[in-house]
């Protein structure tokens, strides 16, 4: 005799079976999203090409990713940036389309003058798409970035940022050039124009860029933040490593420190070794 099992249902009322059936169906569109999002990141060969020496760590926290990096060419200026969007995820992955969209639009349909005039036009484009108008009620959705504009010609490094940093080793020593406490949209406080900063690099410099992600993660041994002196240290520490050893030293010690802890939030770091054109 065939016997009619019912369907077990949980506490909402909705079936086992069509639960898992609507988690596969979102997984499969995140990884999707997550193949879209991918395609509009520079490409390895383009990393490698314009960044000859260099290393990524992108890890995002899930299929998709509020941080995104950023490589542009245009005359003898070279453009890099990486950023970190409110959010992670599906809300931090639509922020991080509209990043690159924008700085991609600046940078090639544009003439900005230095790394702080693009973060001006970027904060407006980010404020008015997202019809910011610094009313308390609405959301403070923004960008946190590091960016970094090389004249390849005079070896001029060009520097602006919304509160992310940017490491320069030189000689052993590390330079920390510190961005403007705001975010490319809208601030708490008065909105001011950002900040260039400007050095030399030199041949076998090392320029590191980095989001948060790394350095908020818990773990170790009393399962505390890694925070920023540290991270400058081990920085100093593995810059005299070839650049492909020293992403495995990230990596070790960044899953070495996690443990058995959830990851916080997307993880991206990018260094490169300069080289002056001869």
């Amino acid at each position: 005799m065939k016997v009619n099992i019912p369907m077990q249902k949980n506490k909402t009322g909705v079936s086992d079976q069509d639960l898992a059936r609507n988690r596969k169906e979102i997984n499969e569109s995140l990884r999707y999203a997550s193949y879209i999002q991918k395609a509009l990141l520079p490409s390895p060969q383009t990393m490698k090409k314009s960044l000859t020496e260099h290393f990524l760590i992108f890890l995002p926290r899930e299929i998709v990713s509020g941080d995104f990096y950023f490589l542009a060419q245009r005359k003898n200026q070279l453009y890099v940036a990486i950023a970190d969007c409110t959010g992670h995820g599906v809300p931090g992955a639509f922020m991080s389309i509209l990043g690159l969209t924008f700085l991609n639009e600046i940078i090639h349909h544009g003439n900005p003058p230095s790394a702080a005039a693009v973060l001006n036009q970027m904060r407006e484009k980010v404020m008015n798409a997202m019809q910011q108008t610094g009313d308390d009620e609405e959301q403070k959705d923004g960008i946190d970035l590091a960016l970094g504009v090389v004249d390849i010609e005079t070896n001029q490094f060009n520097y602006a940022g919304a509160f992310n940093p940017v490491y320069i080793v030189k000689k052993n020593r590390l330079l920390e050039m510190l961005g403007d406490k705001m975010p490319v949209g809208i601030a708490a406080d008065e909105e001011k124009p950002f900040t260039d900063h400007y050095c030399e690099l030199d041949d076998g410099d090392l320029v590191y860029f980095f989001t948060d992600g790394f350095v908020d993660q818990f773990g170790g041994p009393h399962g505390k933040k890694f925070k920023y002196q540290p991270f400058r240290s081990l920085i100093l520490t593995i810059s005299s490593l070839p650049i492909h050893k020293q992403k495995e030293k990230l990596m070790g010690i960044f899953n070495d420190w996690k443990g058995n802890l959830q990851q916080l939030d997307d993880v991206l770091l990018l260094g490169w070794r300069y080289h002056r054109n001869n």
